[in-house]
C-alpha cells in the first residue's frame, strides 16, 4: 500500500487526531484526548480507537513512556495534504480542474506569501501550458465537438 492509498482511507475524525499530532510533533494519548475533547464530545475510548486505527494504517507509531503511550506521525502533514489533494483531483474531469482551483483560490484565506508563491508557480507553468486540456471523462479520447465538458470552461 502506498501513501496515497493510506491517505484515501483516513476518515474526517482521524484527520482531526492527525492534525493534533502533527501540530505537537508527538503526543501522549492523554494529550490527544484532552485536546480533542475541547473540540468534540468524544469519549476517551472513541479517541483511543481512532489512535489505534491510525497505528494499524501505518500513519502513527507508538512507544511507551512510563504508563503513557506516545504517538508520532509516520507521514508528514504536507505529504498527507498533497496526497489527499492529488487523490481528489484525479477524480475530477481534467478540463474542470483549473476552474476548481480558481474557485478554491477565490474562497480560501491565503497569506501574501502564499499568493506570491502561487503567482510564481503559475508564471513558470504558463510558457508550456496547452491552450486547452483534453477531456478525460470517457475512454477513447472524446472529440472536441462531442465533449460537453468544454461548455463548462467558459462559466
Amino acid at each position: 500500500m502506498n501513501d496515497t492509498d493510506t491517505i484515501e482511507e483516513i476518515t474526517p475524525a482521524e484527520w482531526e487526531v492527525m492534525r493534533i499530532i502533527w501540530t505537537l510533533g508527538q503526543a501522549s494519548a492523554h494529550q490527544v484526548i484532552d485536546l480533542l475533547q475541547q473540540k468534540r464530545d468524544w469519549s476517551d475510548s472513541t479517541i483511543k480507537t481512532l489512535l489505534g486505527r491510525l497505528v494499524k494504517k501505518g500513519l502513527l507509531e507508538t512507544s511507551k513512556d512510563g504508563r503513557s503511550f506516545i504517538y508520532k506521525p509516520l507521514i508528514s502533514e504536507t505529504a498527507a495534504m498533497n496526497g489527499t489533494a492529488s487523490q481528489l483531483f484525479s477524480h475530477l474531469c481534467a478540463m474542470k480542474r483549473g476552474k476548481t482551483l480558481v474557485e478554491l483560490i477565490e474562497t480560501l484565506p491565503l497569506s501574501r506569501g502564499d499568493i506570491e508563491k502561487l503567482q510564481a508557480a503559475l508564471a513558470k507553468k504558463l510558457p508550456d501550458a496547452p491552450e486547452m486540456v483534453d477531456c478525460d471523462c470517457l475512454p477513447g479520447g472524446m472529440q472536441e465537438a462531442d465533449c460537453n465538458c468544454k461548455e463548462d470552461q467558459h462559466d
